[in-house]
């Protein structure tokens, strides 16, 4: 699994936050996609890497800008974080 971090510029409410999570999950197979305006991002967990290509034009096509794109191996923590010990 792996955990994708986006940028995106242009979230203004809960409302925008809901647009980017679902624009994401028609786009891709993914287990999961949380946005947060705050911090400008969207996370996404999926089995395969995002084409980055395919992000931003799901992404554009509702109204807002990709500004960034990270990939990193996803990690399950258990409740609270513990039971990852040393890994």
């Amino acid at each position: 699994m792996i955990q994708t971090t986006l940028g995106i510029e242009g979230m203004m409410c809960g409302m925008c936050e809901s647009h980017v999570n679902d624009a994401i999950r028609k786009a891709f197979n993914v287990q999961s996609a949380k946005s947060n305006r705050r911090k400008k991002q969207c996370v996404v967990v999926s089995e395969e890497e995002l084409d980055p290509s395919k992000v931003s034009a799901a992404i554009e096509d509702i109204g807002y800008e990709l500004t960034s794109i990270s990939s990193e191996p996803y990690r399950k923590r258990g409740i609270f974080g513990f039971g990852q010990r040393g890994k």
